[in-house]
């Protein structure tokens, strides 16, 4: 079990952290930009947006893409710093667009949170997601690299975090509200087949939001109910832990030799507090296997 340390403080509510050229890119949901966090500590505002962003991933051209959640889009910033609409969401996704993994032909799969979530927990609290009425099922989107939008997944319950496999051939997505990682076999033309549950973690009550992978195939899972990023095997068995500050949100493998396991921490996720403090936190510690796949 690795030791941790605080690298960034002074953020609202950081999501979807991808190392990239050497930086850790992220979304600051309530500042309303895009920075990248140089190892030395320099942190660049690299792109503001007002509907809120979150899930990041780029193009083959090296555009970046970002989700901007509260109009259901997702932006494209080309490689001279012209910001575009890249693809309109809002007839597939029922509430907030969320994160997003890219692949190596510029497809992004795209999750949403399905329904309200704070007002669901308003009325019903967090039993009423692990009992009746529990939460809302959605789609997850499939964007092409030309903006058209395509359901790639029905029924998927407050679909978040994805990565794929390095030969591209797997994606595997946290299923926040199930308390799971489930599996698709992906085609030569991105669309997904073969779902199954990958691993199940409601014994251990883990609710994966960010994810990432490694090159053992395991993949590190932000527990968004506790101070934990936690290694997770195919099937659900728990092979390392990594206690932080504050709850979990999202994790990135990073750093030159992709061993620095980057957490985005915060006190809460509820909008109405985080988006009022800047108590959210990037926090780091080294583990033994590099990162792999996408993003």
């Amino acid at each position: 079990m690795a030791g941790s340390e605080i690298v960034r403080e002074g953020l609202f509510f950081g999501e979807s952290p991808r190392w990239h050229e050497g930086r850790l890119w992220y979304s600051d949901f309530y500042d309303r930009a895009v920075h990248a966090l140089h190892p030395s500590g320099v942190d660049e505002r690299i792109l503001e947006v007002e509907g809120q962003p979150s899930g990041l991933g780029w193009l083959p051209d090296g555009s970046l893409l970002v989700v901007s959640m509260v109009d259901r889009r997702v932006l494209r910033r080309d490689p001279l710093g012209n910001v575009g609409v890249h693809a309109d969401l809002d007839h597939l996704a029922t509430f907030h667009v969320n994160d997003l993994v890219v692949d190596a032909h510029g497809r992004a799969y795209v999750g949403n949170f399905g329904f309200d979530l704070d007002a669901f927990l308003a009325e019903h609290g967090v039993e009423g997601l692990l009992g009746e009425p529990g939460p809302s099922a959605t789609v997850l989107a499939r964007v092409d690299p030309d903006g058209s939008v395509h359901v790639a997944a029905h029924d998927v319950v407050f679909p978040n975090g994805a990565v794929l496999t390095p030969d591209g051939r797997t994606l595997i997505l946290a299923e926040t509200l199930a308390l799971r990682l489930s599996a698709f076999d992906v085609a030569a033309d991105g669309t997904l087949s073969g779902r199954r549950v990958w691993a199940d973690l409601s014994a251990s009550m883990t609710a994966p939001d960010g994810i990432c992978l490694d090159a053992e195939g395991a993949v590190w899972v932000a527990n968004a109910l506790a101070p934990q990023c936690r290694r997770i095997g195919a099937g659900g068995a728990i092979l390392d832990e990594v206690t932080f500050s504050q709850n979990c949100f999202a994790c990135m493998l990073g750093g030159d030799d992709r061993r620095v396991l980057y957490a985005m921490t915060a006190p809460t996720s509820v909008a109405a507090d985080a988006s009022a403090r800047r108590d959210g936190r990037i926090e780091a510690a080294t583990v033994a296997v590099p990162g792999a796949g996408r993003p």
